[in-house]
């Protein structure tokens, strides 16, 4: 299954304005310590970044997180050879829980698989490990990748693990202490006090946290989901505070309400807000009631003892890839029952308010325009309507958002319209990381990955200022951030190329280049260039 692009609890339609609530509200905060460095978002990224500054010495951090509890949310994250590489590099203790985490509940899922299914007469389940394969409209093989941990770490010197974003979360989150996270902490405002050479955030804390339409699945999109939420609420209603740090690492997610304070007000207001990637997800939880018949046609043509498959109608016209095909990735659950990902480029008006039978509708008119075998159509008109879910997905673009032309990670556009390059990921004592920055849809699957080696960056970054007490240097901070970007946006902008075109799939050549770029570097030598 794709990975979540973000932290499902980043919130939506808060205001820049402090003063949308009552003054005496926000004067009633009381007087805060200055931490070293305040996280705002408690996802993987967030809590990465935290463990990875305890671990080199700064120990005076703070994660604050608008989700009222940690819940069991998100989608599966697929962490692959980069990511933790630098989870690595960050606390090598907490890469060996996340992969025992992982690892544990991939083993118990192979055996739940080989019980529950059933081989096809004259057939024998594999004795390889599992793959996931592509595969055309037709049922011929693309190409397989592995699943298995051992096999990655043959091929590139570390591992793959798949896990729950939630699992992840908490694995991370509880090796930080307890009172070092905070929950019901949303941020309305970010001020700069220089003073005392700190940055305060406001927080509020409520009951009545909004649907966040960028970063998480929904059962269809309301009308007002868009529309500012009322603030007039009384202020006995609110328990509101002040935070104040020396350093803020912004790791909220795509729809970042740090970011959104930072740019709103100025020339780079046009990027506040991530901007439609053009593709959409259209997803059924599970389907357990299957005509044997069915399942047998969906196991022999396509499944053949995978896990997970991806069947597409890609096609290649000369050397460019249509950008425009449909994926539908199919997974067998523990327990027998069948999901779907439908992934495909749709306009974002044709999704709203899109829900349960007439999701179904829009993805069955897609398939059957692009001819998707008959067997795939009858599973999605068996789905139950009340699994439906639907997700646009969202980008903050690392380069020029018009024309992604990046042909390797060491070219930018440097000459286009001033007014259409992205800001900075920094503003000041301010830094953004992760989908906060540059956030993309899961394609190939480095959200995540690419957030994690964000992480280790600015930490390492953070430290040497620790190292040698220029918290109070504001051009030393400045020069860290600029190196932390230098080194982070070329390669984030082939990676951010590489998901809208998904070119790597298109051939075993490009498919191999790729790899090498994400899963080859030597990250002795990032650490050292830092």
């Amino acid at each position: 299954m794709p990975e979540t692009n973000s932290s499902p609890h980043t919130h939506t339609n808060t205001s820049t304005k402090a003063d949308t609530l009552a003054a005496s509200v926000i004067s009633s905060s009381n007087p805060q310590e200055i931490y070293d460095v305040v996280v705002v978002g408690a996802g993987p990224i967030g809590l990465a970044t935290a463990i990875g500054l305890r671990k080199r010495g700064i120990e005076n951090v703070l994660v604050i997180d608008q989700t009222r509890a940690f819940r069991q949310i998100g989608q599966t994250v697929d962490l692959l050879p980069n990511g933790l590489q630098a989870l690595k590099y960050l606390d090598p203790n907490a890469y060996e829980e996340v992969k025992k985490t992982g690892l544990g509940l991939f083993n118990v899922q192979q055996s739940n698989d080989q019980k529950t299914v059933e081989p096809t007469q004259g057939q024998q389940p594999p004795k390889t490990s599992p793959q996931w394969v592509y595969k055309d409209l037709q049922g011929q093989i693309i190409r397989s990748i592995s699943l298995s941990f051992d096999d990655w770490f043959k091929d590139y010197g570390e591992g793959r693990v798949s896990i729950s974003w939630y699992n992840l979360q908490t694995t991370l989150r509880e090796l930080l202490p307890q009172d070092r996270v905070k929950a019901n902490h949303r941020c309305i405002n970010v001020v700069n006090e220089p003073e005392k050479s700190c940055v305060r955030i406001d927080c509020v804390s409520d009951t009545r946290i909004e649907a966040n339409p960028y970063a998480y699945w929904t059962d269809g999109q309301k009308d007002n989901d868009m529309q500012p939420q009322n603030l007039d609420i009384a202020p006995q209603e609110l328990a509101t505070k002040s935070i104040r740090a020396k350093l803020i690492v912004a790791a909220d997610g795509i729809n970042s309400t740090v970011r959104r304070l930072l740019y709103t007000d100025s020339q780079y207001h046009d990027f506040a807000r991530p901007e439609y990637s053009g593709f959409a997800a259209i997803l059924c939880r599970e389907i357990a009631e299957i005509p044997k018949e069915l399942r047998t046609k969906l196991e022999e043509d396509f499944f053949e003892y995978s896990p997970v498959i991806t069947i597409t109608n890609e096609e290649k016209a000369g050397n460019s890839v249509c950008i425009n095909n449909i994926r539908m990735i199919l997974f067998r659950r523990p327990t027998g029952e069948l999901g779907y990902v439908i992934h495909l480029a749709l306009p974002l008006d044709s999704l709203q308010g899109k829900s349960e039978s007439s999701l179904i509708d829009l993805a069955l008119h897609d398939l059957e325009k692009a001819g998707f075998p008959d067997a795939l159509k009858q599973l999605v008109r068996i789905s139950p309507p009340a699994n439906m879910q639907q997700r646009p997905y969202y980008v903050h673009p690392a380069t020029i958002s018009d024309s992604l032309q990046v042909s390797n990670p060491t070219d930018l556009n440097t000459e286009a319209d001033p007014a259409k390059i992205p800001p900075a990921w920094s503003v000041g004592r301010i830094v953004l990381v992760g989908d906060a920055a540059h956030g993309m849809p899961p394609f190939m699957a480095q959200g995540a990955n690419q957030g994690f080696e964000d992480a280790l960056i600015i930490t390492t970054l953070i430290a040497k200022i620790a190292e040698n007490n220029n918290w109070d240097d504001l051009q030393t901070i400045a020069k860290a951030f600029e190196k932390y970007e230098c080194l982070r946006r070329p390669l984030i902008a082939y990676v951010q190329q590489a998901t809208l075109k998904r070119s790597p799939h298109s051939s075993d050549n490009e498919w191999q280049e790729y790899s090498q770029q994400m899963y080859c570097r030597n990250f002795d030598q990032v650490i050292e260039a830092l």
